[in-house]
């Protein structure tokens, strides 16, 4: 313990050397301090800004009244110190553990980001050149992502267990979630009607509709009868609507295509722009997912949900073992 806290003393002691830089009879002036002191290693405050730096710069570029800047710049400095604190500690553990990364692994990552990207070499420098980060730079993030990824695996990851009870609970309690579900490829004619047309005028038109859904009725094609009347005295529109779900149709279609198979139409249908005949042209039915198909996607949520748990408890303890100090 008195070795630990020399240690520590010689930590604080050498950083205090570094925190001044002379300028003359002017005395000393501060340029660095330390933020935090965690087991036999400090963070610094020029760290803590450099981390701060590019998001303390888009909450100053939101517009927020200068008071609320300043509260939300000293929340995010304050969560920011505590993630360099978990940092910290989890590249502790990793060189207790001697967790590493090869240069073959940290090449392949790399690779695969360029390939989730379609990035060439010179297309992913110039994306960090943006960022002010040189490509040495993202390598070192990058492998100590890795390294901190590998800790989780054996620290956390290894000991989870999704049981088949558990997926089964998941799966009945998000049911609708994978009920299977149908969709309508729809046709229409339409004759618009404008606020203006009187009540005579709306009834005559509903009666041209009604002429043309007895045509339909009689065997003639869709498509023909939307050709015989685009440009008569009685223009209609004749417009391909597209794929909808059901519930993404509105009430009336709804109901008037309730029970219609693909190759069916509806009767005349009093909307809001108009009349309308809509015709099915085809439906997609997607059956409901069992249990056995959505078993890895369940068991890929559930152990998200778990892993994140277990690492809030595992860097908790970790916390509660480790000599922390925060230095305001």
């Amino acid at each position: 313990m008195q070795k630990y806290n020399k240690t520590i003393m010689l930590l604080f002691f050498l950083i205090l050397l570094s925190t001044y830089a002379y300028s003359g009879t002017n005395g000393a002036e501060v340029v660095d301090r330390v933020v935090a002191v965690v087991n036999e290693e400090i963070i610094s405050l020029s760290e803590l800004n450099n981390a701060v730096h590019p998001y303390a710069e888009k909450i100053k570029s939101l517009g927020y009244p200068p008071e609320k800047e300043r509260e939300m710049l000293f929340r995010f400095r304050e969560d920011m110190l505590d993630q360099l604190i978990n940092q910290k500690l989890t590249d502790q553990e990793s060189k207790k553990y001697s967790i590493s990364v090869s240069e073959k692994e940290l090449d392949n990552s790399i690779e695969r980001v360029k390939e989730v990207n379609h990035y060439t070499d010179e297309d992913l420098r110039s994306m960090l050149a943006k960022e002010d980060l040189s490509m040495e730079g993202y390598r070192d993030k990058i492998k100590e992502h890795l390294i901190r990824s590998k800790l989780l695996n054996y620290a956390v990851k290894s000991k989870i267990v999704i049981t088949k009870d558990e997926i089964k609970s998941y799966y009945d309690s998000n049911i609708e979630k994978y009920r299977g579900e149908k969709k309508y490829h729809l046709k229409n004619m339409i004759k618009r009607v404008g606020l203006s047309v009187s009540d005579d005028e709306k009834q005559k038109i509903m009666l041209k509709m009604e002429e043309i859904y007895d045509k339909l009725k009689g065997g003639q094609m869709f498509e023909d009868v939307c050709k015989g009347y685009a440009g008569s005295e009685f223009d209609i529109e004749s417009l391909d609507l597209g794929m909808f779900k059901h519930n993404e149709l509105s009430q009336e279609i709804q109901e008037a295509i309730k029970g219609l198979k693909a190759g069916e139409f509806t009767k005349v249908v009093e909307t809001g722009v108009g009349y309308q005949i809509i015709y099915i042209e085809n439906i997609e039915e997607k059956p409901d997912k069992s249990l056995e198909e959505v078993t890895p996607e369940i068991q890929e949520i559930l152990f998200g949900e778990v892993v994140e748990k277990k690492f809030e408890s595992w860097i908790g303890d970790l916390r509660q073992k480790s000599h922390i100090k925060v230095i305001k």
